[in-house]
């Protein structure tokens, strides 16, 4: 399950990244530097055409998604090796003769 929802997720961003990149640039009108002019700031907008449509549906499914693989990652059991050897158990030692530093004469 949180496999086939990373990967719907990871085409959604692809998705989403490709639909912002292909609108138009709107920073031009930005009430041209607060002089006024076409379209002033927060006057009447230009007509919503299908991409902003496109691009705000995937990013409501993007942030879904997202959700989805947060609540899934909590939830998610792993092992750990320290389970397997508890606190008090060391694993036995190979048998190694101390270094002894030579003394110089």
């Amino acid at each position: 399950m949180y496999t086939v929802i990373l990967a719907i997720h990871i085409v959604i961003c692809f998705l989403l990244i490709l639909a912002v990149l292909i609108q138009s640039g709107k920073g031009s009108s930005l009430g041209s530097a607060f002089g006024g002019g076409a379209g002033d700031v927060f006057g009447p907008g230009a007509p919503v055409n299908i991409m902003n449509k496109v691009t705000t549906v995937i990013a409501i499914v993007f942030m879904i998604t997202s959700l989805t693989l947060a609540v899934l990652s909590t939830q998610k059991t792993t092992s750990s090796i320290m389970q397997s050897n508890p606190a008090g158990q060391q694993a036995p030692a190979e048998n190694k003769k101390p270094v002894v530093p030579m003394e110089s004469k």
